[in-house]
């Protein structure tokens, strides 16, 4: 199985980047992860949120095989633990998911394309963070995940 992370703009922190790198570095040791950057929309401030929803939204879209299961990190998805996550991750890979494409919404979410197409929708908080944030927070928990897959020491039970 292949796991795309896919988010709207870069990271313009270099400290929350080279974090990044450092946990992208480390999932490659399980599986092929791919982090796919779309940028930013160009004049952003002239669109209203449902425009800038739809032109990333179109994106997003864009982005995908017809193979691809996407799921969306939603503040309305599902919670997980971090060992029902390695097992939710272990139930795709058994189901024969080729490529689980997850996907980080722009400032105002996701447009409705996006969200008929989805077929689930994970939480991470019902805190919220910035989107530069969660990329480092899902892509640490993926490694954990794969960790507790592997029965490696990395979490602690």
């Amino acid at each position: 199985m292949n796991i795309k992370l896919m988010a709207v703009g870069k990271t313009d922190d270099k400290h929350l980047q080279a974090l990044i790198d450092v946990y992208q570095k480390r999932l490659g040791h399980y599986i092929k992860f791919e982090l796919d950057i779309i940028p930013d929309i160009k004049k952003a401030k002239n669109l209203s949120e449902e425009q800038q929803k739809q032109k990333e939204g179109a994106l997003i879209l864009n982005k995908l095989q017809p193979t691809d299961m996407l799921v969306l990190l939603d503040e309305n998805g599902k919670q997980f633990s971090s060992v029902q996550f390695s097992d939710y991750l272990q139930k795709r890979m058994n189901a024969g998911t080729k490529t689980l494409a997850f996907a980080i919404g722009g400032p105002y979410g996701f447009s409705k394309e996006v969200y008929s197409k989805a077929q689930g929708k994970i939480s991470l908080s019902s805190m919220t963070f910035s989107h530069q944030m969660v990329r480092l927070f899902f892509i640490e928990q993926l490694y954990r995940a794969f960790t507790i897959l592997k029965n490696e020491p990395y979490h602690h039970r």
